[in-house]
């Protein structure tokens, strides 16, 4: 038993030594973007993919921070937050979203390629208790589903696909750091 014990351990190290080494040679080959921006200014052929904005810089809601008014599911269930200021939505124009999940933070990206279209990566989040109202849950579970916006009457409407929910949030002023 301590032989196959010993075996299965030193295939798992074998395949991640060859996974990360592989992983390592692909990245090791790749360009970075500072090298290619450097090598296209020195033969003045800059790739423009390389240095142009993300695709959310151009989108009218880069830069614009966001407080929670709702989240309606389309069986008219409404969650409602007690202090909106508790659950926030910055879209920067580096394509990096940030919210507050009540008492914990989520950061994901999100694109937006025209305009009333809109998409989020997973929300990475810290994962503290809070003592909230069960909303910071299904708060970030609802990004990854958005795939469009309505801007009205400065308020934004977010609907996830399948008309699963709309989440309805009020602009607020945000602060220069």
């Amino acid at each position: 038993m301590t032989m196959n014990t010993t075996t299965l351990a030193i295939v798992v190290a074998v395949v991640c030594t060859f996974s990360f080494s592989a992983c390592s040679k692909q990245n090791d080959a790749a360009p970075s973007p500072s090298n290619e921006q450097a090598q296209g200014s020195e033969q003045g052929t800059a790739d423009p993919a390389v240095i142009s904005p993300p695709e959310s810089a151009a989108s009218e809601l880069a830069g614009t921070a966001w407080e929670l008014v709702k989240i309606q599911s389309m069986d008219d269930t409404e969650w409602v937050p007690e202090d909106s200021s508790r659950y926030t939505l910055v879209l920067e124009a580096d394509g990096n979203a940030y919210m507050q999940l009540d008492c914990n933070r989520g950061k994901a990206g999100w694109v937006s390629e025209e305009s009333g279209s809109i998409s989020f990566t997973l929300v990475a989040s810290t994962n503290a208790l809070c003592q909230d109202d069960g909303l910071a849950e299904r708060y970030a579970a609802q990004f990854e589903f958005v795939r469009s916006y309505v801007l009205r009457s400065s308020h934004l409407f977010l609907a996830t696909m399948a008309d699963g929910a709309i989440i309805e949030f009020k602009p607020v002023e945000r602060v220069q750091e």
